[in-house]
């Protein structure tokens, strides 16, 4: 195996030149990796890894097996991927994962999961009491937001309510450098600009997604107040309902208003949970599907851009189907209540021609 020190594997071996103490190597010669020290690995190249490449080089050899798993380099990863994550809460839960910042990666930057199925989740099923989300918001590239929101899930208010997860209060407001959009290619160009990730954690489960679809699945510009909202999400099976599969859609909404500098603020940021139906979860139901969520498997196999891609595909279906659903549902109940009124007209034709002929 070769690697380069910008973090990706390349087909020629890496060339290094050592000093004489630590290996010899002549200057228009090849030196295999396993010739470099371990000093070097781990200062000069492993610190310079992302954490797929980490993960891929950790599969080389034992010793670099043993080099690539130290908790260091997976803290550094999670926290310069997700800043969120130094928050001392977050960063005391990662710590007791079963690999700690490494099985937390594992769990979190895929952004395709396949849910677990309900009958081996029923083995050992046990709600989480809370639900911590670290949300990280970026704007070409630049860190515009990022905050910590533990939520409760077990008060009955929580159950019986619509669920919703809420960053900002109803009056505060977060500026950007985002600006004002006075046309749609404003508005376009934020599903390219504004990148979302919001993690979802387990603590007591020690399990994390990401419920965003990190890139914008669509942006809406309001016509009369000018404020836009930019969607983010991913769909996850809701379970089976008859003959066909129920999905539902995790939504992550990021609302942006005009101020005063001319530049756009963020007046709210929130995750919500929707049926086929149009209808919003309540906290039980919700809880539930994103325990099966955090139990079920991540994406293999996949680049970053593809996994987007599919959960941008994946909720224009479940829009698809949804609108689908509706229409059928409005036909059904065109056709009712035509029958209803075909059976007024019917029964008060009937009562007209018995009092008539009893006259």
């Amino acid at each position: 195996m070769s690697m380069s020190m910008s973090g990706s594997c390349t087909s020629p071996p890496l060339q290094v030149h050592c000093s004489p103490e630590i290996a010899t190597v002549d200057e228009n010669n090849e030196a295999p990796i396993s010739a470099i020290h371990q000093d070097i690995i781990e200062t000069h190249i492993l610190t310079r890894l992302d954490g797929p490449t980490l993960a891929s080089a950790s599969c080389a050899s034992t010793q670099f097996h043993a080099l690539a798993s130290q908790e260091n380099l997976w803290t550094d990863i999670c926290r310069s991927t997700w800043p969120s994550t130094t928050s001392p809460r977050v960063s005391h839960v990662i710590s007791n994962f079963h690999n700690g910042s490494r099985s937390f990666f594992s769990d979190a930057f895929p952004l395709c999961t396949e849910p677990v199925n309900s009958r081996d989740l029923s083995k050992s099923f046990h709600l989480p009491s809370e639900l911590i989300s670290a949300v990280d918001i970026y704007y070409k590239k630049q860190l515009i937001f990022s905050k910590v929101v533990e939520t409760e899930t077990v008060s009955a208010w929580f159950n019986c309510s619509p669920f919703r997860v809420d960053l900002l209060d109803p009056k505060e407001a977060v500026s950007t450098r985002i600006p004002h959009p006075d046309k749609d290619d404003t508005c376009r160009d934020l599903e390219e600009d504004m990148e979302v990730s919001w993690i979802v954690i387990d603590p007591m489960g020690k399990r994390a997604m990401d419920v965003s679809s990190k890139r914008a699945v669509s942006v809406q510009r309001h016509w009369l107040s000018g404020e836009v909202q930019v969607k983010f999400g991913c769909v996850v099976g809701g379970g089976v309902i008859g003959a066909g599969r129920e999905w539902v859609q995790c939504g992550v909404v990021v609302t942006c208003g005009g101020s005063a500098t001319g530049e756009m603020h963020m007046r709210e940021v929130s995750l919500v949970m929707e049926d086929m139906d149009g209808m919003y979860l309540n906290g039980n139901d919700s809880l539930v599907i994103l325990k099966r969520a955090l139990e079920g498997k991540r994406g293999k196999g996949k680049s970053q851009s593809q996994s987007q891609s599919q959960r941008k595909k994946e909720v224009e279906e479940f829009l698809e189907r949804k609108r689908e659903r509706k229409e059928r549902r409005s036909r059904r109940e065109g056709t009712l209540d035509m029958l209803c009124v075909a059976f007024g007209v019917f029964a008060f034709a009937s009562s007209a021609s018995f009092l008539f002929f009893k006259h």
